[in-house]
């Protein structure tokens, strides 16, 4: 079987990953039965931690909003640590950090890489990845995990209550 011309191959795989993505994210694109979701939400729940200096997260999407596990998404706080990043730790899923305020020392694989606002970090499965605050204002960013499911394996280790209380 011939094979592609090279320039043709790079022009056309953005638009393929483009709609790979669609049909694996956007209910009913793969010509499945639509999924039951929310239109629109303030979030289901914050994890507050149960030890002093941990992280807080407000839970944003999850299965029970997005109607499916393809994603999760939380708004992240971390306090200045002071001492330095905290434990190094490794995810199942892609995280995604997106720094809103602050100056978030994002280490992976030992790596130091210092994230101001507008930037993004990046942490594959299996990579070891710790956090600390080099700012003197906590550090509020994005987290996106895909697939989904890192929140139900964070839940249990800290506090929960619902968004509102």
């Amino acid at each position: 079987m011939p094979s592609l011309p090279e320039p043709f191959v790079r022009r056309i795989t953005p638009y393929l990953l483009s709609a790979a993505l669609f049909i694996a994210i956007v209910p009913g694109a793969s010509g499945q039965a639509e999924v039951e979701y929310e239109r629109a939400s303030s979030g289901t729940r914050w994890l507050e931690p149960s030890a002093p200096g941990g992280p807080l997260l407000k839970v944003l999407v999850e299965p029970s909003i997005l109607g499916g596990t393809e994603v999760s998404l939380a708004e992240i706080e971390f306090a200045p640590t002071g001492d330095g990043t905290r434990p190094a730790h490794a995810h199942g899923s892609v995280e995604i950090f997106y720094v809103l305020s602050g100056v978030l020392d994002h280490v992976v694989n030992g790596e130091s890489h210092l994230l101001s606002p507008g930037m993004v970090g990046i942490v594959r499965p299996g990579d070891r990845v710790s956090h600390g605050v080099r700012s003197h204002e906590p550090v509020r960013a994005l987290v996106i995990w895909a697939p989904g499911g890192e929140v139900e394996r964070i839940a249990p280790l800290v506090r929960e209550r619902p968004i509102g209380s």
